[in-house]
């Protein structure tokens, strides 16, 4: 693999990571005036279009896929709405840096789940710093602490439907394109914004708010973009580990924004997990070369 691969994939994905983390500071502004439901709501009214029609001009919208693909691009679809319900819940409550710290056990949990459910071979040194990076969440989180709550809680929900969701995806046939799936994921997100939406209210959006709604749908739209290039342009263990950059934006945006920064426990447990996280992507590395 060139260098210059490598390079261009680790752009593209501190790149996503920035996007992503702008759709998370941004849908926070919104639910200060908005619920979470109606947050949802319009986001999906947005994005949902313009992954049309990308998907369109890219010339994956209509694609033909068989039974099993279908199965697992419909469970990847559920796992995304849950994931969307549950962070962003988490989001609302939480310091912006926070729950993007708990996010961060992501790859230990997708290889976790990749080992346990797909038999895929992990090493004792991966499962180390699996454990210790599930160390480092717990001192981020903190149970029966003044800080832990439901929505701490609910940000370990997300975890675990990110998790099913991102271990799926593995399984699709590598000619499914990945613009068809992510646009079917969406769907189950928009509708269940409309009858929730249709429960709790609707709030009228000022100017200012709906462009910031628009802001946060391209921001999400990009980030999800940008990662399949990332993932496309370079040796993927080498790549994922710019993954973190996405904490650095956090800090930045949360404190920015919010005026929130995280305290020493948190700061301690995302350095132990991203830590591990590093570290468990360098011993793929090795794995894949002997």
């Amino acid at each position: 693999m060139k260098l210059s691969n490598n390079l261009f994939g680790a752009i593209f994905m501190v790149v996503s990571m920035l996007s992503f983390v702008s759709n998370d500071a941004l849908m926070k502004y919104l639910f200060q005036t908005i619920s979470v439901e109606q947050g949802i709501l319009v986001r999906a009214l947005i994005s949902v279009p313009l992954l049309v029609i990308i998907a369109y001009f890219r010339k994956s919208l209509f694609v033909r896929i068989d039974r099993r693909n279908w199965k697992i691009v419909l469970i990847r679809a559920f796992a995304e709405l849950g994931a969307t319900m549950a962070f962003l819940t988490a989001l609302s409550k939480m310091p912006l840096a926070n729950v993007t710290a708990i996010l961060q056990s992501l790859p230990l949990t997708v290889t976790m789940f990749a080992a346990i459910f797909f038999g895929e071979q992990v090493g004792w040194r991966r499962w180390g710093a699996i454990l210790i990076g599930f160390v480092g969440v717990l001192i981020i989180i903190r149970p029966g602490g003044e800080g832990f709550n439901q929505y701490a809680f609910l940000a370990i929900v997300a975890v675990g439907f990110v998790t099913l969701r991102d271990a799926i995806t593995r399984k699709l046939d590598p000619a499914v394109p990945s613009l068809f799936v992510a646009l079917i994921s969406s769907i189950p997100t928009l509708f269940f914004g409309v009858g929730m939406t249709a429960a709790t209210g609707w709030n009228t959006l000022s100017g200012l708010l709906f462009g910031i709604v628009v802001l946060a749908a391209i921001a999400i739209t990009s980030g999800h973009l940008f990662a399949v290039m990332a993932m496309r342009s370079g040796e993927i263990s080498f790549v994922s580990s710019f993954r973190y950059t996405g904490m650095v934006w956090a800090i930045l945006f949360g404190f920015l924004l919010f005026g929130d920064l995280p305290d020493h426990a948190t700061t301690l447990g995302t350095v132990i997990v991203i830590g591990m996280g590093i570290y468990a992507f360098h011993r793929e590395r090795v794995r894949q070369k002997s």
